[in-house]
């Protein structure tokens, strides 16, 4: 099967008011239509979109643009299907066992971190008034994160993507660029195993 990258996907998001901002309409729909051939068609993606891609992207806001909800609903089910596709495509070059050892690594990793005590798990920001996340939300979220991972907790990828936390200023939070990007190591974990 052949799929034509220039031909465009159809708009099918939700758009929301005009007076309100969205997710600009041209940029979801290009990318999308970059994933849509790497993940039919791999070979004939001139840049394959990895699992790491989709749950990086982000568009810039748009008056009236495609509701945000929608596309990122739409976002988290393909991150899904890319890193099935990565572990599968894993195990079948490798094996079973190199793809164990990858999430036995990965699980390690993110473990160490998650068993710091509360209120040292993350670096506080450099600047006094940097904008940082809630200390205890955040630990919150890593003593989940632990029942999860080591005592079969039932924790759904989602809430880890959907985590929300009230806002600290500076010293009083943990920085929020190094919560975040732990917390995509977390999600890259959860979709493999998943």
């Amino acid at each position: 099967m052949t799929v034509d990258s220039n031909r465009q996907v159809a708009g099918s998001f939700e758009r929301v008011a005009r007076s309100e901002y969205g997710y600009n309409a041209k940029q979801v729909d290009q990318f999308l239509q970059r994933a849509r051939v790497s993940l039919e068609t791999p070979e004939a993606a001139a840049h394959p979109v990895k699992s790491f891609d989709v749950r990086a992207v982000s568009f810039d806001p748009v008056k009236g643009g495609y509701s945000a909800t929608a596309v990122d609903a739409a976002l988290d089910r393909l991150e899904d299907a890319f890193a099935r596709r990565e572990r599968d495509e894993l195990i079948a070059e490798q094996g079973e066992e190199a793809w164990l050892r990858q999430i036995g690594q990965l699980s390690a990793s993110l473990r160490g971190r998650l068993h710091r005590p509360d209120g040292e798990r993350f670096r506080r920001p450099a600047k006094k008034k940097a904008r940082s996340y809630n200390i205890k939300d955040v630990d919150r979220l890593c003593v989940d994160l632990i029942g999860y991972l080591e005592e079969d907790k039932p924790l759904s990828v989602d809430n880890v993507r959907r985590a929300v936390f009230r806002p600290a200023v500076g010293q009083s939070g943990y920085e929020e660029t190094q919560v975040d990007a732990f917390l995509d190591r977390v999600v890259e974990l959860m979709a493999a195993i998943d």
